[in-house]
């Protein structure tokens, strides 16, 4: 139980930190800023070594807002450059998401072909 507390309450504040940064600031931030922003933030501190010590502590609250997302193809083109070179940059980010890429959009496509949404 304490687990799914910690999960909730990290996942929460990353929502909250994007919901606060398009209510509170004087210009327009659209979601799909704050999208491409939590990506490229979870990048930027993976890279730094300080999204791992959030993720230890939250869990899955971190791993599944598309700041998780960044952390993982930063970490995969991190080990693709350790493994490949500069080549292995382009192509480990691409294999450490693509199950989760994959997954989505199965996923995606089972529920339109069972709930038949109308647009």
């Amino acid at each position: 139980m304490e687990d799914i507390l910690r999960a909730f309450i990290v996942g929460g504040a990353i929502c909250l930190i994007g919901q606060l940064i398009m209510d509170l600031t004087p210009f327009s931030i659209t979601p799909s800023h704050i999208l491409v922003g939590f990506v490229v933030g979870g990048a930027v501190l993976s890279a730094l070594g300080l999204y791992q010590p959030l993720i230890d502590i939250g869990g899955t609250g971190a791993t599944i807002p598309l700041s998780g997302f960044g952390h993982s193809l930063a970490q995969g083109a991190i080990s693709g450059a350790e493994n490949r070179g500069i080549l292995g940059v382009i192509g480990g980010g691409i294999e450490a998401t693509a199950v989760g890429v994959g997954a989505a959009i199965i996923f995606g496509y089972l529920m339109a072909v069972i709930f038949h949404p109308q647009g």
